[in-house]
């Protein structure tokens, strides 16, 4: 069997329009999505440290979803797959393990998002909650520093982009 350092794995961004507009990044590890909510979105500038909240994790399943999440139900709002790959880790041979430590280091092969990138534990502020990551962009051929995530709304998978409300 292929180590998991060599095998690779799959990765999802959503884009989630909630309470407020997030991309939900997402990497297969142990088995489930192993998941991090992004404010501003993923970005292809190594000088970029992108906040990315750990969030519970989803079955692998859930890769696949978009659409709309009822009112009144965790989540609602509506969702698209704004890019999917698969990826291979840079450093370890366990995904899972790696983001226990804190750092896991990794390849992108997305249709939006390529090339090396890393999600980092950082320490969270006095009075804050949750568990804050940074995203971060290594430097490589894929680095893009006049990347704009705003002028990429579409999804991978259909034309459709979120707008306002609704994905149209």
């Amino acid at each position: 069997m292929q180590s998991t350092r060599a095998r690779r794995l799959r990765f999802v961004i959503q884009k989630h329009r909630a309470s407020h507009l997030h991309y939900d990044f997402r990497l297969e590890a142990g088995g489930v999505l192993k998941s991090w909510a992004i404010p501003k979105g993923p970005s292809l500038d190594p000088k970029d440290r992108r906040l990315a909240m750990h969030v519970e994790d989803h079955p692998l399943e859930y890769r696949r979803f978009q659409g709309t999440i009822a009112k009144g139900n965790y989540g609602a709002g509506e969702v698209i797959v704004w890019d999917k790959g698969t990826y291979a880790l840079s450093e370890g041979s366990d995904p899972a393990a790696e983001i226990g430590k804190g750092k896991i280091a990794f390849v992108l092969r997305g249709k939006k998002m390529r090339g090396e990138f890393a999600l980092v534990r950082i320490k969270r502020r006095s009075g804050e909650s949750g568990d804050p990551w940074l995203l971060i962009k290594g430097h490589d051929e894929y680095a893009d520093p006049a990347y704009d995530i705003e002028k990429d709304p579409r999804n991978c998978v259909s034309e459709r982009s979120v707008h306002g409300d609704r994905i149209a």
